[in-house]
């Protein structure tokens, strides 16, 4: 089926990079939010990113002005039932994404394929609460979305072939590059990624490295263009937790058992650089690790 417009649940971090990829692409997407202020923000930082698109010549007035133009916002849930696509991007929390499709299903078109940003839950569970989980896929971007290039495709176990066929041919044409993953607790790139994540706040924890030392080494050990602290503050420290506790409770393994620093930090409200503080301290003109 040929996907024209585009509904994106969630005016966050990754809701507004995925309005900002679609609509260069030439489709046309609404936006929506429980939050006017969230969805006015999310337009400004859009705007803003593809000014600076412009001003590195990686983007033509006309098309940013364009692409701005296909962005609406809809503060209420049912007009987003009539697109042809819709990408669920609200928090990690699978009782808020039930939530959602509960309220969504009501109003969607009989055509509409609906898919989940979500970076660990599972897909079959989350389509399973929906009146057509053969039209439901895992549709999860990297962020920031604008940037990275890879979109990971997870299908639930009713998944149809013609709902993938239609992803794939979507992703290719928002400029990324599909990968396949199958209906297991953080799929791919979180599957490794993150428990790397929980290994490095164990190191920080058992007294084995500072925060500092534990980025340092990993940056020029590894050749990762980020330490591992700093990614997770860059991913949230709730984020990563959410993840840390899918795994261990999907899979039963005390290798996932996430770190109790971790749990300490998320509980006092240190959640990265979204809080101005997690394992680095952002409020100052230069990170200073808290550790």
């Amino acid at each position: 089926m040929e996907i024209r417009r585009v509904g994106v649940i969630g005016a966050g971090q990754m809701g507004t990079g995925i309005a900002h990829v679609f609509a260069l692409a030439g489709y046309d997407v609404a936006l929506h939010d429980v939050s006017l202020p969230a969805l006015e923000k999310a337009v400004q930082t859009v705007a803003g990113n593809m000014e600076r698109q412009v001003a590195r010549s990686r983007l033509k007035a006309e098309d940013r002005e364009a692409a701005l133009g296909r962005i609406s916002i809809e503060p209420e849930l049912a007009p987003i039932g009539g697109a042809d696509l819709v990408i669920e991007a609200a928090t990690e929390r699978e009782d808020l994404k039930h939530k959602i499709f509960a309220g969504l299903v009501p109003h969607l078109a009989p055509h509409t394929i609906l898919t989940s940003n979500t970076s660990s839950i599972s897909i079959t569970r989350l389509a399973s609460g929906t009146d057509r989980p053969e039209r439901f896929m895992g549709f999860h971007f990297m962020n920031p979305v604008p940037v990275m290039q890879l979109v990971e495709l997870i299908r639930g176990i009713a998944t149809d072939e013609p709902t993938y066929r239609t992803l794939v041919e979507v992703v290719k044409t928002i400029g990324k590059t599909a990968s396949s993953a199958e209906d297991f607790p953080a799929f791919i790139v979180n599957r490794i990624l993150v428990p790397m994540i929980n290994e490095a706040v164990y190191t920080l924890y058992e007294g084995v490295g500072t925060v500092a030392s534990i980025d340092l080494a990993l940056r020029l050990g590894a050749n990762h263009p980020m330490g591992p602290l700093e990614l997770a503050d860059f991913i949230g420290l709730d984020t990563c937790l959410a993840i840390m506790n899918v795994l261990h409770e999907g899979l039963a393994d005390t290798k996932y058992r996430p770190c109790p620093l971790l749990v300490k930090y998320v509980e006092a409200g240190w959640l990265g650089r979204k809080t101005k503080r997690g394992f680095y301290d952002y409020r100052g003109e230069q990170p200073v690790p808290t550790r």
